[in-house]
């Protein structure tokens, strides 16, 4: 973590592997917003299927009560930065709930 991280949020259904809750310092785990398990094997971190991915992700959370609740909530904090497990910096969920936020 770091100092001007602000509120730190993990968006991933899963529990990243050998990070300890310690070590990763959150604020809050979002779970509940994070792509349903059906959309996230489908996509599996592919880049070709990202397009796709974006789309129905984005239905996913507009239909989302806790995803619109965070929305609402996480305005509050100065700084929000949202965490991840994908090795992908340009195609993972975080992109695409970033821009659904904003």
């Amino acid at each position: 973590p770091e100092s001007d991280d602000g509120y730190r949020v993990l968006v991933d259904r899963l529990w990243p592997r050998g990070i300890s809750k310690e070590r990763a310092a959150l604020d809050e785990w979002a779970k509940e917003i994070a792509p349903t398990n059906e959309l996230r094997q489908w996509f599996n971190h592919d880049p070709e299927k990202f397009t796709e991915f974006s789309e129905r992700y984005t239905k996913e959370l507009d239909e989302n009560p806790a995803a619109i609740k965070a929305r609402n909530d996480w305005p509050n904090h100065p700084i929000v930065t949202l965490l991840y497990s994908a090795k992908d910096a340009e195609f993972n969920q975080a992109v695409v709930l970033k821009q659904w936020l904003e």
